[in-house]
């Protein structure tokens, strides 16, 4: 059996000044962590087809996980073909 859990919101950092889930008692999830295979993924950035180091949100992240894949955001895709030279060779610009 595979469970997939989504905790949206439920940042993961050892940063303890201002974490809220690091300073609460969590019981059930810190029992699951130690009894059962996880992981986590990474929410912002290129790793939901943000820019380097902006925040991701709730859209991006389901968008990314129903596609089981990156799905690069309009900003993202448009940067990205114009650093690989794709963007200058798109027939409806060089028109």
């Amino acid at each position: 059996m595979i469970l997939l859990i989504i905790l949206d919101g439920w940042g993961i950092s050892d940063e303890v000044e201002g974490n809220a889930i690091l300073q609460a008692q969590t019981p059930t999830y810190d029992q699951m962590l130690c009894q059962y295979p996880n992981t986590t993924l990474g929410a912002s950035g290129e790793d939901v087809g943000l820019p380097d180091n902006q925040m991701g949100n709730s859209e991006v992240g389901h968008l990314n996980l129903g596609a089981g894949r990156i799905v690069y955001q309009d900003f993202t895709r448009i940067n990205k073909a114009i650093r690989d030279k794709t963007f200058f060779k798109k027939e409806n610009l060089v028109e």
